[in-house]
């Protein structure tokens, strides 16, 4: 079932329409099966498709007077269908749906505790092996989670400093012996 687009209910709801631009009422009449074919090949479902043709045909109205050459209406409508069913697609949702299983991943196996503790520790005394500005530096970075700004402001210092400090703390981590079975 169609819905009829700008019919004779609608002009006698709103009769300036009809008396605005008795030419466009007359092509709607005239053109609006074809029109609404169209809508319906850009879009799956009839009643979106009928939503189209009505929202590009409010488009053509507003422009009636603008357009100089009314043999080429229809091509006017179709682009207004195309336009118009482009943005309703840019700005859709994404939808979630339900479903059996969970699309995630398997988990990665956590650790034997005991080998957490003892990277944990590992890590901490090679950062305690860090001169002290570096060892801050890495600890605000990291550990923290500041940005290099935001540390350089902690420290009173540039964030040139920070960056390079921070950069050659990890180089001495990466080279350090006890650190060697993770890598």
């Amino acid at each position: 079932m169609t819905t009829p687009v700008c019919t004779s209910a609608s002009n006698a709801a709103y009769p300036s329409l009809n008396a605005a631009y008795p030419s466009f009422s007359a092509y709607v009449k005239a053109r609006q099966p074809v029109l609404l074919r169209t809508a319906r090949s850009l879009t799956p479902n009839p009643s979106d498709a009928e939503d189209l043709l009505q929202t590009a045909l409010a488009k053509t109205y507003v422009a009636w007077e603008r357009i100089e050459d009314h043999r080429a209406l229809d091509g006017y409508v179709r682009r207004a269908l195309l336009n118009t069913r482009t943005s309703q697609w840019r700005k859709r949702k994404v939808d979630e749906f339900a479903c059996d299983e969970l699309p995630e991943p398997e988990g990665v196996q956590a650790g034997d505790p005991a080998e957490q503790q003892a990277l944990h520790d590992a890590m901490w005394r090679a950062i305690m092996k860090l001169p002290a500005r570096q060892r801050a530096m890495v600890v605000l970075r990291y550990y923290e989670d500041l940005s290099e700004v935001q540390t350089a402001e902690v420290l009173g210092v540039s964030v040139g400093t920070v960056k390079s400090a921070v950069s050659r703390a990890l180089g001495k981590l990466r080279e350090d012996p006890e650190l060697e079975p993770v890598r």
